[in-house]
């Protein structure tokens, strides 16, 4: 039904077609809730890489995650890795695209890979999940 309503200015897509658009969605994207809940039942079965800079990540980072930068993906650092390893990446936020470039660059490598949404930023500031954090010397 057409209308001069914004958010049904377009015919909304048959069954199948928002069925199908969902299931793609999900199928690269989990969020920070989903991994916290698989963390803290012991039920990861992939590495949560947080693709910022190191220094970035020394300051702080979601508990189990492993630094990788995603400036630093590529066949030579995944060698390590056998091609059924899985990833959740994760950024800064919604406002950077570091773990899209980094699930782009681990996809092309021909590994399994997901985004986490919201990054460290939902992460820490929003959920208030456990992070590792570095004390600065001053602070002890």
């Amino acid at each position: 039904m057409l209308n001069d309503n914004n958010t049904l200015s377009q015919p909304i897509s048959p069954e199948q077609k928002i069925n199908n658009f969902f299931a793609e969605k999900l199928s690269c994207e989990t969020d920070c809730s989903d991994v916290y809940a698989d963390i803290t039942q012991g039920s990861t079965n992939y590495i949560l890489l947080d693709v910022r800079a190191k220094e970035a990540f020394e300051k702080s980072h979601a508990i189990t995650a492993v630094s990788m930068p995603h400036s630093e993906i590529n066949a030579k650092t995944f060698a390590k890795y056998t091609k059924d390893t899985l990833f959740v990446v994760y950024c800064w936020g919604p406002g950077c695209n570091g773990a899209a470039k980094a699930a782009f660059k681990i996809s092309a490598l021909g590994y399994g890979v997901k985004e986490m949404l919201g990054g460290i930023h939902y992460w820490e500031d929003f959920e208030r999940y456990p992070v590792n954090r570095r004390v600065n010397e001053a602070q002890s």
